[in-house]
């Protein structure tokens, strides 16, 4: 069923953006223009059909070109946005000074409509070039001073240091994830929190968290849950590799942390999408479960939760969490538009 509703999504985009590619290339040219659009698609339509039926690991070397036919629909719903102004400009000049005996099809109404589309697609690159150069170059690092009023006295002082969607996979090679490793060692954290999306979709992936993160030293301990990328194939191999690497996975699961005679539970809240992985309902989990996560949890034990998701943060107050670390939205908790995502393309 998602499959029918991405791909109708695609063709239905890509329709009205054909017409727009024909109104703007020169007579003899327009013939190529579905051939082409035929090709741009067929990666990218094959690989989210494995995607959503749990075959993401097939042909690997398919990503690349599905992802550039992804980053295809970006432009081409922004060159129907910059063809609306553009209509809607032209006609509004014509009201102001209307011209009559004008043609039907009208060759500076065409070189205007080409011009502003050519103005977008300069504009569009010039924000992917540098959305790319800010997304993959060193990530900004936020210093937060929290303040509890029933905070254990040993805890006073803690730092803690939260990392969040790495999604390790085509864009985010072994270099770069060892980059932000040396980042955040040299905040010298005392615990190291890793918030999910540990790869974009494949597990062996997470081989490259593994050797960018491996003998983290943290005094206290890395711990680790998974997101829900993690849940588009089988998630068992990156809760080993985590666990290797010396993560302590807390997938609905609770550990306690001592420091100064003090005690405190990280409590691990597991993502909504294992209850459906693969796409496919193959069940790896119940979800979020604040009973599962904090049974045998002594009620009066001071709690930080780890739970992937921002909109589950009401199953974090359930598991009595006084302090919630979260990922998922890369830092776009503020969704202005209805049922549009609010996430920023990468995070860390």
């Amino acid at each position: 069923m998602l499959v029918l509703i991405f791909l109708t999504l695609i063709i239905g985009l890509q329709y009205f953006h054909r017409q727009l590619i024909h109104r703007l290339l020169p007579e003899g040219y327009d013939r190529w223009v579905t051939p082409i659009l035929v090709l741009i698609h067929i990666p990218l339509a094959l690989y989210m059909a494995m995607r959503f039926t749990g075959n993401a690991t097939w042909l690997p070397w398919l990503r690349p070109f599905s992802r550039a036919g992804l980053y295809f629909q970006m432009l081409s719903a922004f060159n129907l946005t910059m063809w609306l102004i553009s209509e809607g400009l032209w006609r509004l000049r014509h009201l102001w000074r209307p011209q009559p005996g004008q043609p039907p099809e009208d060759p500076g109404r065409r070189n205007f409509l080409r011009q502003t589309t050519v103005a977008g697609v300069g504009l569009a690159s010039y924000g992917v070039l540098t959305g790319r150069r800010e997304a993959l170059g060193d990530p900004d690092i936020v210093h937060l001073q929290l303040y509890f009023h029933d905070l254990p006295p040993g805890m006073d002082g803690l730092r803690l240091a939260q990392i969040s969607d790495l999604h390790a996979g085509p864009l985010v090679k072994a270099p770069l994830v060892a980059r932000w490793r040396t980042l955040v060692q040299a905040e010298r954290p005392e615990m190291l929190l890793l918030t999910g999306d540990v790869t974009d979709s494949v597990p062996a992936e997470a081989g490259i968290v593994e050797e960018a993160f491996r003998n983290f030293p943290a005094p206290l301990g890395c711990y680790a849950i998974l997101g829900n990328h993690d849940y588009f194939t089988d998630p068992r191999p990156i809760w080993k590799i985590l666990e290797r690497t010396g993560f302590q996975c807390l997938e609905n699961r609770y550990a306690y942390v001592y420091r100064n005679g003090s005690r405190m539970a990280l409590v691990g809240l597991q993502d909504p999408m294992a209850r459906h992985g693969h796409f496919r309902d193959i069940r790896y989990g119940p979800g979020p479960s604040p009973k599962i996560a904090t049974e045998g949890l002594p009620p009066d034990v001071w709690r930080l939760c780890l739970n992937h998701r921002p909109s589950d943060w009401p199953l974090a107050r359930q598991a009595g969490a006084r302090l919630t670390l979260s990922g998922h939205t890369h830092g776009g908790q503020i969704n202005l538009i209805p049922f549009v995502n609010s996430a920023l393309p990468l995070g860390v």
